[in-house]
């Protein structure tokens, strides 16, 4: 895991909220704020590491500056932290996490450790682990029938599929070179224990 200390943007529009949740996490991690999403764009630059983003503010919307950062090739991490229930519409988002107000201090500490941990993965499993996450998320939000007439589900689903076999593929190429056995096992556990939450 990376032992840096994360550069957090925290965009929320109750400002209350915003610094409660900077109050959490100030002492693990260096802190920005935006309270609306013209100043979160003015922020976002290359030295942050994870944003938490609200979806649902007045003027720009956190799916706008969402679209924006993925826009710009920036390389954070973004948690989608909003009180908007999930819907089919997220698999096509570019967030690597989302978390269902009201979140608890132990919550966003655990996201933003993830995270962290994500962004020195490569591209792949950085796409296999949102993938993941969206479709835990749909899973737990959704009935049955809805996931089985859904499309956008069935699309993810394949994606996913397809990804799992390329990360094995490169996890064996990687388990056969000594110096990357011990990550490769250490990865594929971390893996495993997601799936199984």
């Amino acid at each position: 895991m990376a032992t840096t200390t994360p550069s957090v943007l925290i965009v929320e529009d109750e400002p209350d909220l915003a610094d409660l949740y900077a109050a959490w996490l100030g002492e693990s991690c260096d802190i920005e704020t935006a309270y609306d999403g013209e100043t979160a764009l003015n922020a976002i630059d290359d030295g942050i590491d994870i944003v938490l983003l609200d979806r649902r503010m007045p003027g720009l919307s956190g799916d706008r500056i969402l679209t924006t950062i993925r826009d710009r090739g920036l390389d954070c991490r973004v948690a989608m932290v909003t009180a908007v229930e999930p819907d089919f519409d997220i698999i096509g988002m570019g967030f690597d996490d989302y978390l269902v107000k009201p979140v608890s201090k132990d919550e966003l500490a655990r996201i933003v450790e993830q995270l962290q941990l994500r962004s020195s993965y490569d591209e792949q499993l950085q796409e296999f682990f949102a993938l993941a996450s969206k479709k835990a998320l749909l899973d737990a939000e959704k009935t049955d029938a809805e996931l089985k007439s859904s499309q956008e589900y069935a699309r993810l689903q394949d994606r996913i599929a397809v990804l799992r076999v390329e990360v094995d593929e490169t996890m064996s190429e990687l388990l056969a070179q000594d110096g990357y056995r011990q990550l490769c096992r250490d990865l594929t556990r971390d893996s495993i224990l997601r799936e199984s939450n």
